[in-house]
């Protein structure tokens, strides 16, 4: 991963956050969600198992994780949570609070 600090990097992974919930055979699970950089915004990927799951490019970096989570609970996944667990290299020592997303009635 490069150096360049956040601001003046073009494109590519800006931040990992960690994604927390449970799958649809009702186990817990955490997997890792990427956020890259791209020429229009942000974009999120995530993969559980078999599936990955990727969004479009979005304004603002939450909204590009949220389009993920969202794609999961369409899958059949609940009680996600997210958090920021890097940005660039630097390590936010899981200092960072908890965003759930509610379940889908």
């Amino acid at each position: 991963m490069s150096t360049l600090p956040l601001m003046f990097k073009k494109e590519g992974l800006v931040e990992k956050h960690q994604m927390e919930g449970v799958d649809p055979s009702d186990r817990y699970f955490s997997r890792a969600v990427l956020v890259n950089r791209t020429k229009s915004g942000y974009a999120a990927k995530t993969m559980y198992e078999a599936l990955t799951v990727q969004g479009d490019s979005h304004s603002t970096i939450a909204a590009a994780v949220k389009e993920v989570v969202e794609k999961l609970q369409q899958q059949g996944f609940t009680r996600l949570r997210t958090r920021a667990n890097f940005k660039g290299t630097r390590y936010l020592a899981e200092k960072e609070t908890w965003i759930d997303y509610a379940d889908p009635a």
